[in-house]
């Protein structure tokens, strides 16, 4: 049974019976719990999760026919067996008619109880994939989504299509905003998975002592407020892909289970001790350097290469040149749309403003910034004015020193970065005029083109001698 089945209930007041029809389970691969009498049973199904019931008509107390009522007013969807050694198809129907999944006369061949135990494992199985569906309603991955242009998007691309249909496991790492879960959906999206469960956890937003909760369940009983039993996020996946996000922030004791779940994907709950075993592929991404981390022993090392099977590296923004503006665009439909507003298009000026920006918050940040441009925005056009004032915020290296260069970028980037960012304040400040531009950077004209030329900066027409900067003519009109 690929999906972990909860226990199966056994209600009967003779101790031989349940012991026989426990053992009968075991026997198939079920886990069972026994009740000797309704009342318990009760107690027993108010505490935790359990397939189904297998019952007694006649019990001490409390008979089976009341136990039924009971619980298909309390539990409507909990499928009922029972079980009688005085039976008679009057009864029978009486008991099919009150809500009972199927009605055994004693002696009954195991295999009439092993076939409703089966119709019980696929009605759950079912159940469980319906949910998971309908949880993903609306949530498409997919490599469109993956906006640019850019050689490292396009490698990027070529990447995912290239991991997605092995089960390799997967390292995304990347700053914050710069997409990493969404490569992590298209992974799961053109994998063989894909029509199997898609559990997403981000590993900082739980506190550190629920997380294993989260991850693998637990037992009730395990720890204060553990009052039934919990499948853990791992089962729910299991057929499918688990994606760990900011896995860098999960505690070293939990690494060290997570571990050991990698090696065949066994693992007990919290406060249990039956091993079990799912097939999951595992995603992890993080935005923290893991090498440093490893270094300060905050990350273990064996984890990481565990992990590090195939390595995803997501450029930030700011190394993805006109890719803003690509991106910019497809926010602005996005938008458009859902806001019913007639803006068609980022003037020049907005254009060149947003090329000007390092964009420490990434695509996220831009997102952002589109939909908060669209909001204030009353002409047809973004204009610079609808656009939040960026001093401060990195959109200039004298105002970031600490950002003159990047992370992982060589000095000739840096260098061509800034003087790339540097014409393009000054053009914005100069309204686009060349010849304004270029006398308060002390440069001759044709001295200027040639910069921008080498820069790839792009010109569009001229007006009065002078050079208007524009984007790349890859916007949608």
């Amino acid at each position: 049974m690929s999906v972990t089945l909860p226990p199966v209930l056994v209600v009967d007041d003779e101790k031989n019976m349940r012991r026989t029809l426990c053992a009968m389970l075991g026997d198939e691969g079920y886990v069972s719990t026994a009740a000797e009498s309704a009342e318990e049973a009760l107690k027993l199904l108010a505490e935790g999760s359990f397939l189904m019931v297998i019952t007694d008509v006649r019990l001490g107390g409390m008979s089976g026919h009341e136990l039924l009522e009971k619980i298909r007013s309390r539990w409507p969807n909990l499928p009922v067996l029972m079980i009688t050694a005085h039976a008679t198809p009057k009864l029978a129907v009486a008991a099919i008619q009150a809500g009972a999944m199927h009605y055994l006369a004693k002696p009954f061949a195991p295999e009439e109880l092993f076939h409703a135990l089966a119709r019980c494992a696929e009605r759950y199985r079912l159940l469980r994939e319906n949910a998971a569906l309908r949880s993903r309603t609306g949530e498409i991955f997919g490599l469109h989504q993956i906006v640019g242009e850019s050689p490292k998007i396009r490698e990027l691309r070529d990447l995912i299509q290239t991991v997605a249909v092995t089960d390799a496991r997967v390292l995304i790492l990347g700053e914050s905003g710069t997409g990493k879960e969404l490569v992590a959906g298209a992974l799961h999206t053109l994998s063989r998975r894909s029509d199997r469960h898609y559990i997403r956890i981000n590993c900082a937003a739980i506190p550190e002592q629920l997380l294993e909760s989260e991850l693998f369940g637990h037992e009730k009983g395990a720890f204060t407020g553990a009052v039934k039993q919990k499948l853990g996020r791992v089962e729910e996946a299991d057929g499918g892909t688990i994606f760990l996000d900011e896995i860098a922030d999960m505690g070293k004791p939990l690494q060290a289970k997570l571990l050991r779940f990698l090696e065949d994907g066994s693992f007990t709950r919290v406060g249990g001790t039956q091993e079990l075993r799912v097939d999951v592929r595992l995603i992890a991404a993080t935005n923290r350097d893991l090498t440093k981390a490893i270094a300060v022993e905050d990350f273990r090392e064996d984890l990481f290469h565990r992990l590090n099977v195939v390595q995803f590296n997501l450029p930030p923004l700011r190394e993805r040149g006109e890719d803003v503006l690509l991106l910019a665009g497809h926010f602005l439909r996005h938008f458009r749309a859902k806001m019913n507003k007639n803006i068609n298009d980022i003037n020049p000026a907005a254009r060149q403003k947003l090329l000007a920006q390092l964009w420490p918050g990434n695509v996220r940040e831009l997102r952002n910034v589109i939909e908060r441009a669209l909001i204030l925005e009353t002409g047809q056009e973004i204009s610079p004015a609808s656009l939040p004032d960026f001093s401060g915020t990195g959109r200039s290296p004298k105002n970031h020193p600490a950002q003159l260069i990047a992370p992982d970028e060589s000095l000739d980037a840096a260098l061509e970065r800034i003087e790339r960012e540097i014409i393009s304040s000054t053009l914005e400040k100069n309204n686009l005029s060349l010849t304004r531009a270029s006398e308060q950077l002390k440069l001759t004209r044709h001295s200027l083109r040639y910069r921008m030329q080498r820069l790839n900066m792009k010109m569009l027409g001229t007006d009065a001698g002078d050079s208007i900067l524009s984007a790349p003519e890859q916007q949608d009109k």
